[in-house]
């Protein structure tokens, strides 16, 4: 009785969400929640002068905006710094009377207004040393400043040249050398309708280990206007990877997949997105990288498998990722993966005929038993 009322409660949630998924399809064009290039179109709206998550973490600040604010924010912090120290040394001539008087023993030489003071400024942070200025011993409070305007200035070059190569090693520039294929596709595999999409590495330095992870996403807007992210993860055969050579990711259409009641006519009309992410750390850098992918209904292809790739030379594997997004009509079932169970339990000893789809669209009849990857030849 458990077991019955337990695949009750399975029916009526996977009837619900289905339903909920048709009613947003069919309300119109859905707000995408990730973009194909891995970007989620989530924006956060912080509080009105709340500055304090972005200032207490300011170096991780410094290196996600963009690098016009970024060159921006770096040359007001060194021409802001050499007008306050000049203005320092511009004070101290002031008080000890360089500025009125060319006669007595100033502080710092050739130093009598504010553009002097601004110049050795620069030429002491920058250490141009023209040879026209420098610190005579007559003002300790001048050789003071001077001491901490040399600490400041190392500790500066520290931190912008520490922030620009961070942001130049960034993760996100090795990611987009990780890429997914444009598509993904459903076919059958030692008799089980798997979805299936690629994973490779364009890169000469090939990754030797990562782990996939893939979850549905759909949207369910609730009366009141607000909107609640719904979310499954797909259970994958081979969730770790070495991507020596490019691999195809695989997810059986089973009980207990989100997707094991979508038959090719429901995806059309089904509203949802499958986001993909591959992490891996670099073997050049040691860096955590992440590339992200998202596959809406539109995006699977039902009845096709992706072409062969690896080839086998004299002395070492070939690729050509000319293909690698490159898929051919195979015959496959045009049921759900439920129906297509279902079938297969109650065929008998004789062929089971099952409805499959050609290359150009025509509905033809294929066999339970037949070959998991038979391309089927199309008509012009």
């Amino acid at each position: 009785m458990s077991t019955q009322r337990e695949d009750q409660i399975i029916d009526t949630y996977y009837t619900s969400v289905h339903t909920l998924g048709r009613k947003k399809g069919k309300e119109g064009k859905q707000l995408r929640y990730m973009q194909k290039d891995g970007r989620f179109l989530v924006a956060f709206q912080k509080p009105p002068g709340d500055w304090g998550p972005y200032l207490i973490d300011i170096f991780t600040t410094l290196i996600e905006i963009r690098w016009r604010m970024m060159l921006l924010v770096f040359s007001l912090s060194y021409i802001l710094s050499w007008i306050f120290f000049g203005l320092c040394y511009w004070l101290i001539a002031y008080i000890h009377g360089d500025t009125q008087s060319v006669d007595n023993n100033p502080c710092v030489e050739n130093v009598r207004g504010f553009t002097g003071a601004f110049l050795f400024s620069m030429e002491t942070q920058a250490t141009i040393g023209y040879g026209n200025r420098g610190m005579t011993e007559n003002c300790i409070g001048a050789i003071i400043v001077v001491t901490i305007h040399d600490v400041f200035s190392c500790l500066l070059d520290t931190i912008v040249i520490g922030i620009v190569v961070a942001k130049m090693a960034s993760a996100r520039k090795r990611a987009q050398t990780v890429g997914f294929s444009s598509c993904a596709v459903v076919n059958l595999r030692n008799r089980v309708l798997c979805l299936s999409w690629r994973l490779g590495d364009f890169r000469g330095n090939h990754i030797l280990d990562g782990e996939i992870r893939a979850h549905l996403v759909r949207y369910v807007k609730q009366k009141m206007g607000s909107v609640v992210m719904l979310h499954q993860d797909l259970d994958l055969e081979n969730p770790h990877v070495v991507l020596a050579t490019p691999t195809t990711i695989i997810h059986k259409l089973t009980p207990g997949s989100p997707l094991y009641r979508m038959g090719p006519d429901d995806l059309q009309e089904e509203n949802f997105e499958l986001v993909v992410s591959f992490t891996y750390n670099g073997d050049s850098t040691g860096m955590l990288h992440q590339t992200r992918i998202c596959y809406t209904p539109a995006d699977i292809r039902w009845g096709q498998r992706f072409q062969n790739i690896l080839k086998e030379g004299k002395r070492h594997y070939k690729v050509d990722y000319a293909l690698f997004n490159e898929t051919t009509w195979v015959s496959v079932p045009m049921l759900c993966a439920e129906a297509y169970d279902r079938q297969r339990r109650h065929a008998n000893e004789g062929n089971s005929f099952l409805p499959s789809l050609t290359g150009n669209e025509h509905i033809y009849w294929a066999t339970i038993d037949s070959p998991e990857e038979v391309v089927v030849q199309t008509c012009l």
